[in-house]
Parts: structure tokens; sequence; C-alpha cells
């Protein structure tokens, strides 16, 4: 017997739900970690900037 109409929806619904909900954490991980070459540069800068007002 196959599932009747209402069941596919609600399990597509369910899956959906799931997909975006793992897409959000992905997302929130990835901007709460910036990738190594921002981190690069912005100690770059730090270093740059310190070196300018000590010498």
């Amino acid at each position: 017997m196959a599932p009747s109409p209402q069941r596919l929806d609600a399990e597509r619904c369910r899956r959906r739900l799931e997909l975006l909900a793992a897409l959000a954490h992905a997302k929130s991980v990835r901007e709460s970690t910036p990738p190594q070459r921002v981190r690069g540069l912005r100690l770059r800068e730090l270093i740059a900037a310190r070196r300018r007002t000590s010498g």
C-alpha cells in the first residue's frame, strides 16, 4: 500500500526543516570562525600598526 499524500507532505516538510536547520547551523559556524587568510591578514595589520606606534 502506498503512503497517503498527506503523509508524504508531512515527511517532506520534516526533511526540509531538518535540512534548513542544518544549513543555518553550518552558516553560523562558518561565520563565527573566520577563514585562515582573514585571520592572517588581520594579524599582519596589527603587527604593522604596532611597529608604526613603537618605531
